[in-house]
């Protein structure tokens, strides 16, 4: 099939051009081959006409992908030999045998483990709770090892040592990322590090622009195009504090303007679209953060844990059944 989008020179200059944007973004480990199925779904914004026909096609389908010619793949997602050349190449990959083989050790690993079970699958109003659990578990634990696979550690970490040293840490989100925001909080704020979740835009506003150097400001978005958190981050960037994005898509607003870009993966189902679903990524990444603050700040988390269990015994039910 032809394809008028734009000429081979034009559609490669293009390609070219993301393939140095996103390598000079994040190391998402291409070169092991590893987390291709994440890296697709955080370009495919990116993506437009034949690119991203392919794109979907392998998404729709990794495992039939892995085993197609590149004339098959080229056949079923509508586009040409050429194009599918081209999105190896805004990849990582140098041709279609090395994309094949990653999605091939993908699929296979999630087969193994057995992550794979209804994933894509619509859930029916008939489905019995069984079933539904079974997707739900198959996704959630496949959106987490693509998120394993995406997370830049030297990121965390540089994330982690701002946190530990900093006077003040605002969270910024909003909606569903606003509650993940406040769980992050209150993470913090059990060993001591001085933090406020922010999900009102006047407050936040407020908060940001006090910031000084050294604060830091962590603001948590899936698509990286809240316009409120984006705005939040920007005037505490511009007051010298160190700016960390939360997000799953690596060219984004938030994270172009970000310090740090911390990454996620999802993998939607029924009733939970993408912003939905990427709620236990986003925890996991946390989790990760400030279990790394606070071992950097051992001895005052350990003091601070202390006092604070201490504070709230009195509020436990007794053990000996004396309470109702």
């Amino acid at each position: 099939m032809s394809e008028p989008e734009m000429d081979g020179a034009a559609a490669t200059a293009v390609v070219d051009s993301m393939v140095r944007g996103t390598q000079a973004t994040t190391d998402l480990h291409v070169a092991n081959q590893q987390g291709v199925l994440a890296r697709v779904r955080s370009l495919l914004p990116e993506f437009t006409g034949a690119l991203r026909r392919v794109a979907e096609q392998v998404l729709t389908d990794p495992a039939a992908a892995s085993r197609a010619t590149i004339v098959e793949l080229a056949e079923r997602s509508g586009t040409s030999p050429a194009t599918v050349t081209r999105f190896c190449r805004a990849l990582g990959f140098d041709g279609y045998a090395d994309l094949r083989l990653g999605i091939a050790a993908e699929t296979g690993r999630a087969r193994s483990a057995g992550w794979t079970v209804d994933i894509g699958r619509e859930i029916q109003p008939s489905d019995p709770l069984e079933r539904v659990l079974g997707q739900i578990m198959a996704a959630d634990t496949q959106a987490m090892h693509d998120t394993a696979e995406l997370l830049d550690l030297a990121e965390v970490e540089r994330a982690a040592v701002a946190i530990a040293a900093a006077p003040r840490v605002n969270i910024f989100g909003a909606s569903g990322s606003a509650l993940v925001g406040e769980e992050m909080q209150f993470s913090l704020h059990r060993i001591g590090v001085a933090a406020w979740a922010w999900t009102d835009v006047h407050n936040g506003l407020a908060s940001a622009a006090l910031s000084r150097r050294g604060d830091v400001a962590l603001g948590i978005s899936h698509s990286g195009e809240t316009g409120e958190t984006i705005e939040l981050l920007a005037e505490a960037s511009s007051r010298g504090a160190t700016t960390i994005a939360l997000t799953s898509f690596p060219r984004s607003p938030l994270a172009e303007l970000a310090d740090i870009t911390l990454l996620t993966a999802t993998q939607a189902t029924t009733f939970r679209p993408d912003a939905l679903s990427a709620r236990h990524p986003q925890l996991v990444v946390l989790d990760l953060l400030y279990v790394a603050v606070a071992q950097r700040t051992h001895e005052r988390s350990h003091a601070a844990f202390q006092r604070t269990a201490q504070a709230v015994h009195g509020h436990k039910a007794a053990k000996d059944g004396s309470t109702t």
